[in-house]
């Protein structure tokens, strides 16, 4: 046999190598401890970087599932409190769930119809200021500049002619905002069918998800997943209470400077406000846009430093201080988090940043504070509890139905 590189001792025991030995000692004393630490440290930070790279590229490639889903995590989370009342009164879940998703439709549809109502109203109106402004602004350019009519309708004139000459892209856009549309709707179907699967069978569907971790991870996890939900649902309720105070200034500082259409406006503010920072003024827009077209560029002016300052004071004090305070959150995090939420994903990315930080947030600390049974299976206990409830359900109907046998006897 050949020559072992390791000696056995006589208990079994591999005696180390006394050249690998001195390899390792000069390593160790040539190599200061720092760079060590570091160079162990980078490794794993490069590992994880690529692990959370792609794990965001697949999200990406998936994202018309995933954002639908999302946004029906947080819709349950705001109606699951109306579908916890009806139970805690005797209700049977499905009543709960019935009034939740009627509530909720009927307040988006009754938001909307509002909107286009009241823009319906006053469209034709608009449409009129908005072409007497188109002429004051023509008579202004041809005052100011020396521009004749004949060359302003030639400018007219070349943008028709460049219309026409890209007929190809404009139809290659079109369809491009068809197949937008599509994905938009079936995302919306989405959406409501996986919001009333929440409503209706949330806890199974956690559980299911719960199973398929290791056993001894289930009662940590399941104790961060539950934290984590709360301040989802507390992020949920405050961020509608911070829509609601953008919708106020915003419609009340129109309603003050004679902007028409301010309950409408104030209607759109509190939608756009869902997504922080950014909706608020998006939408504000609209209002100074009606400012300048009835009431002329000094209002338009007047509208949009109302709308700057209700910006402000999201931006700086309910995003970061109240907002920061329910999701236990610091509001430098909040600002980041929504940052960098927008500049990876857009939208969806500002519109989710902060209930996935505060999400993240609540489980870490769970996690590192160790709140939960060691001893506690959660999976176990629910497939127990739902077990003895199938007994209990079936051995109530066994008993009818032989109550009703006898009676017919």
């Amino acid at each position: 046999m050949e020559e072992q590189t390791h000696a056995r001792a006589s208990d079994g025991h591999t005696l180390a190598d006394p050249a690998h030995e001195e390899v390792v000692d000069n390593a160790a004393v040539e190599l200061p401890l720092g760079v060590r630490v570091a160079a162990a440290w980078s490794w794993r930070l490069i590992l994880i970087g690529i692990a959370v790279a792609a794990f965001v590229w697949l999200i990406a490639q998936v994202a018309i599932i995933v954002i639908p889903v999302v946004i029906a995590l947080l819709l349950s989370a705001l109606l699951y409190p109306i579908v916890h009342a009806f139970q805690h009164r005797g209700y049977p879940r499905w009543l709960g769930v019935t009034a939740a998703m009627l509530a909720f439709l009927l307040a988006v549809t009754g938001l909307i119809w509002l909107i286009v109502s009241q823009f319906r109203a006053g469209f034709g109106d608009v449409a009129r200021k908005a072409m007497v402004s188109w002429q004051d602004i023509l008579g202004w350019l041809e005052t100011t500049f020396g521009l004749s009519a004949d060359q302003l309708n030639a400018a007219v004139e070349q943008v028709f002619e460049t219309i026409k000459d890209n007929q190809g892209q404009i139809w290659s856009g079109a369809l491009s905002v068809t197949t937008t549309f599509t994905q938009v709707l079936a995302g919306a179907l989405l959406t409501l069918f996986s919001l009333i699967f929440l409503l209706i069978d949330g806890k199974r569907i956690w559980f299911w998800v719960l199973g398929f971790f290791p056993k001894r991870a289930h009662a940590p996890i399941d104790a961060a997943g539950k934290n984590g939900w709360v301040s989802v649902g507390q992020y949920v309720r405050v961020q509608v209470l911070v829509a609601f105070i953008d919708a106020v200034g915003i419609g009340v500082g129109a309603a003050v400077l004679g902007v028409p259409l301010p309950i409408p406006i104030a209607i759109l503010v509190f939608m756009g406000s869902f997504i922080p920072f950014l909706g608020a003024i998006s939408t504000g827009a609209i209002a100074v846009f009606i400012a300048l077209v009835y009431n002329g560029p000094i209002n338009a002016l007047l509208m949009l430093s109302v709308v700057i300052l209700v910006n402000q004071i999201e931006g700086h004090v309910l995003q970061p201080l109240v907002m920061g305070s329910a999701v236990k959150v610091h509001p430098l995090g909040v600002v980041l988090a929504v940052s960098a939420g927008a500049l990876l994903a857009g939208i969806p990315g500002a519109l989710f940043a902060v209930p996935l930080t505060a999400a993240a947030s609540a489980m870490v600390n769970t996690l590192v504070e160790k709140n939960w049974d060691p001893g506690q299976d959660p999976v176990a206990d629910y497939h127990k509890k739902n077990r003895v409830h199938r007994e209990a359900k079936t051995r109530a109907r066994m008993n009818a139905r032989t109550n009703r046998g006898g009676e017919g006897e």
